[in-house]
């Protein structure tokens, strides 16, 4: 079905394209050179164009402030508009509650005045500071075909340089993390792996204190004064029903801010990879936290006297009776976070409070209303790793409380119609991955499978069925065998792109379009957007549409030594032959 969606769908600048990261240091040529001097290389007849990253955060900073003044000038003119008669006043401290009093208009013009020439200054510090330049370009092809081969393959000797994968929609880049080093990457990733371990860990602390909740004698034992209120029939009713599930839910509210936050200082450079990680840390904290947390906090912390003083093979007859006993516990957490979550959904209570608290304060121009009426896109994070947990809980009850299932059965049921109708009506589509979140998900549901398989065998253990438990092995073991099978028939399909599917396509848009200048289509598309306003349309009508089908004609190059020059893959021995010799070697077909 991915091959599919990817032979229909509509020509698109990431299909052409290659992020190249990990570009070597050379003291005689600048990175866009010596990218546009190795692809014309090592892929003459399919090299089109390149696009050098620039680290323009900064430069990113200034276009927003300036933007934001400009809004506010707006609004200050609307306002004077109104009323002629009286000129809009400011203060111009901290939220205009203090300083000195100024002409509104007057102030902002001029603000936006000088911060027009720091944008200039920055733009032009950005073009031409070589500190600025960062070692990673947008390298764009002729053909589909060149593109695939370039992304799927190692170019160079070194593994750890030139490194290359397909560059992802251009609406897609994050490009804060474009200007990270590569090399910073991997203490970013450790850094966060610990970060994640310790959040995981030490959340545990208020998970076990709210499955304390779930017990009445707890709640009395460590607040004895309580006792004649948590006796009344309502009160005892509602604490034992509800109240676990309604403060858990209040204590994952942040969670997936938090979880973003880390996927974004770790560096992955699209909004996709983005919530593709969040997404599995997401459904990873759910499941310690939430599923064994509150198994084994709000029962075998219960028992933890029986956990002392049993031996090391009576554990699992502990683990086993645990499990039912907190079937109440997600019946109702299933109601307050699943059923009452897809109502919320279909409200849009969120974004609705959001809106009227910024209509109320923020928003001073029809710019800002339109801002604030954005639904937004829908979040992949927090709703698929969700949904997953709802799987797991219905595997792993199926066998132990079948009573729980209806109660997912009617979740699964709301949610589809529910989002259905989202994602068609409501929701933007923020970007087109074209399904790359499946891997992750077939993934995570058979872990489940294999997580309730094995819970199964220990709660079976403790019953007279015991005898029958080694049998029950082969589940697991088929679980597995199956995902291993799924792997290896279907995630190539989204990993790699095959090369006759790229020539089909490539040979059929040839024949739909033959004239389509493809420079043209291709040169502007992963320019940052900080740069687009300045960018000169003419600069990429320099090639008419005949050119771009033709031989790329090799660029002489201005490094003084031949040690690091890029040779064509059939050229082996010690030394580099030079520029001539290894084109002679190679005539045209």
């Amino acid at each position: 079905m991915r091959l599919q969606f990817l032979a229909s769908e509509k020509r698109s600048p990431n299909q052409f394209t290659v992020l190249v990261r990990n570009v070597p240091p050379d003291p005689d040529e600048s990175v866009s050179e010596l990218v546009e001097h190795f692809f014309l290389v090592n892929h003459p007849n399919h090299y089109l164009t390149h696009q050098v990253v620039y680290n323009a955060n900064k430069l990113a900073t200034l276009v927003k402030k300036k933007k934001k003044l400009q809004n506010w000038l707006v609004y200050y003119n609307n306002k004077y508009s109104r009323d002629p008669s009286k000129r809009p006043f400011m203060k111009t401290g901290f939220l205009g509650l203090w300083g000195n009093r100024v002409d509104a208009i007057d102030h902002h013009g001029s603000e936006i005045e000088k911060l027009s020439k720091e944008i200039a200054a920055e733009r032009e510090k950005v073009a031409n500071d070589p500190k600025s330049i960062m070692p990673a370009a947008f390298v764009s092809f002729k053909t589909r075909w060149g593109a695939a081969v370039c992304a799927q393959t190692q170019q160079s000797r070194d593994p750890t340089i030139w490194l290359t994968d397909w560059a992802p929609e251009p609406r897609d880049v994050y490009w804060e993390n474009l200007a990270i080093p590569y090399v910073s990457l991997t203490v970013r990733k450790l850094i966060i792996g610990v970060a994640f371990f310790f959040l995981t860990f030490f959340f545990m602390i208020p998970i076990a204190f709210v499955q304390s909740l779930a017990s009445l004698e707890g709640m009395e034992k460590a607040a004895p004064f309580l006792k004649p209120v948590v006796e009344k029939k309502f009160i005892k009713s509602v604490i034992q029903g509800f109240l676990p599930g309604i403060v858990l839910k209040l204590f994952l509210i942040f969670l997936p801010t938090i979880l973003m936050i880390m996927s974004k200082f770790e560096g992955f450079i699209s909004l996709s990879s983005l919530e593709r990680r969040s997404a599995s840390r997401y459904y990873l904290f759910n499941f310690v936290n939430v599923f064994l947390g509150s198994i084994i906090a709000g029962s075998a912390f219960e028992q933890l006297d029986s956990f002392i003083h049993q031996s090391p093979s009576e554990i699992p007859k502990t683990i086993g009776v645990a499990i039912p006993m907190k079937a109440t516990f997600f019946i109702t957490y299933i109601m307050v976070d699943g059923w009452a979550g897809i109502a919320g959904e279909i409200l849009m209570l969120k974004p609705l409070i959001i809106y009227h608290l910024k209509n109320f304060f923020l928003v001073k121009t029809e710019k800002d209303r339109e801002e604030a009426m954005d639904p937004g896109s829908l979040g992949f994070n927090t709703g698929e790793p969700r949904i997953q947990f709802y799987f797991l809980l219905g595997f792993v009850y199926a066998t132990v409380t079948p009573a729980i299932l209806p109660f997912i059965i009617i979740f699964f049921g709301l949610a589809y119609v529910v989002f259905r109708h989202q994602i068609i009506n409501v929701y933007n589509q923020e970007y087109e991955s074209a399904a790359a979140f499946w891997p992750d998900v077939h993934g995570r549901i058979l872990t489940a499978l294999v997580i309730s398989q094995v819970l199964l065998m220990g709660l079976l253990s403790t019953k007279k069925a015991a005898l029958s438990t080694p049998f029950l092995i082969a589940l697991p073991v088929l679980t597995i065998w199956f995902h291993m099978f799924c792997k290896g028939r279907f995630e190539s399909a989204f990993v790699k792109y095959p090369l006759q599917e790229a020539m089909m396509k490539d040979t059929l848009e040839r024949a739909r379009e033959p004239g389509i200048n493809m420079k043209g289509y291709l040169q502007s598309s992963y320019i940052h957007p900080v740069f687009k306003a300045s960018v000169d349309d003419d600069e990429y009508e320099e090639e008419n549409s005949e050119n771009w089908e033709k031989e790329s004609v090799i660029v002489p190059t201005k490094r003084q030594s031949r040690r690091n020059t890029p040779v064509p893959s059939r050229v082996s021995g010690a030394s580099s032959p030079s520029l001539p010799e290894a084109i002679q070697e190679h005539p045209k077909p």
